[in-house]
């Protein structure tokens, strides 16, 4: 080897080498989940699967720092205070209130959304192009789906006349307009029901006997300020009081709610994944544009369906994303 290659490249090892100690030295990037539960399965399996599509694998590359509370939303922002304190690089939060709250707790820490409203609306953002400020990601456009679930339930009961709207205290009032003018078109009488307090069994069943005694059929709006226990009482309730009830997210049908319409968690997740990647690589939160959900499911559950002795029309089933038998 000639003299003047061989110093090249020694020098260019030599000068690699402080890049590669930095990076065997770098901490694993600390990413924080602010919800105001505990997520379903499917939706920590899809974070957890979209970040390892981006070369991030936890206990390795990032660490998951999660906070999560009891579905109260008066814990959020102590719950938004741990995570700051704690020393995350970045908040993924899913709901506008958890976003609220984690925006409350740091103008600085950046913020990736994975559901909720118009945050422009909420006054997170300055715009959908250019958030400009800590925070980004996406939205579920769950509101504008209102009109639509309450047609596919009119197909399931055909006759449907009185309809509740079931969520936990607070939490509903953002679809009030938009229920009020889908139920217009379609003929409908809403009735809204609260769970009240702690959203323990008791609340959930006398939230479930009340809907039955007034309506033919409900919908239950807030999943993110429920757990899975919780999910899993009011499937149970449902059922014991024979009142077909559609949800917002596919993890009620899988524990044998009858049906749910709405965004695809498992893709908004990925779709998130990528965000914090680009964030934690240098990319800076208010110069992501926020994007809406473009992929929405319907799941059934035929067989909680055929207990309500309810036929579900073939043409709806044809349209279903799943079907579960």
């Amino acid at each position: 080897m000639k003299r003047r290659a061989f110093i090249t490249l020694l020098g260019g090892a030599a000068a690699m080498w402080p890049l590669a100690a930095r990076a065997q030295q770098r901490r694993p990037a600390r990413i924080g989940f602010l919800r105001a539960a505990a997520p379903p399965d499917h939706t920590m399996k899809a974070l957890r699967r979209g970040l390892a599509d981006q070369g991030y694998h936890e206990g390795k590359t990032f660490t998951l720092v999660t906070s999560w509370g009891d579905g109260n939303l008066d814990r959020l922002p102590g719950l938004a205070k741990s995570l700051v304190a704690r020393g995350v690089d970045v908040i993924l939060t899913d709901g506008t209130s958890t976003a609220h709250a984690a925006h409350a707790a740091t103008a600085t820490v950046p913020i990736v959304m994975a559901g909720g409203n118009d945050p422009v609306q909420a006054g997170l953002a300055r715009s959908l192009a250019r958030p400009g400020g800590n925070v980004t990601g996406f939205t579920t456009q769950v509101i504008e789906l209102t009109g639509k679930t309450l047609e596919i339930l009119t197909e399931i009961l055909p006759g449907l006349v009185r309809i509740g709207v079931i969520n936990p205290r607070g939490v509903g009032a953002p679809f009030r307009g938009p229920e009020a003018e889908a139920a217009k078109v379609l003929g409908l009488q809403l009735e809204y029901v609260e769970i009240e307090g702690d959203l323990g069994p008791d609340a959930i069943d006398g939230a479930m006997h009340q809907a039955r005694e007034l309506v033919q059929a409900a919908v239950v709006r807030g999943s993110p300020f429920l757990s899975s226990a919780q999910r899993k009482l009011i499937v149970e309730r449902a059922a014991i009081h024979h009142l077909p009830t559609m949800y917002e997210t596919r993890d009620f049908v899988e524990l044998g709610g009858m049906a749910s319409y709405g965004t695809d968690f498992s893709e908004l997740f990925r779709l998130a994944a990528g965000y914090i990647v680009k964030i934690l690589n240098g990319s800076k939160a208010g110069e992501l544009p926020i994007e809406q959900a473009t992929r929405f499911e319907l799941v059934i559950n035929l067989k909680t369906a055929k207990t309500l002795g309810l036929t579900v029309p073939p043409t709806l089933l044809a349209r279903a994303d799943e079907v579960i038998e």
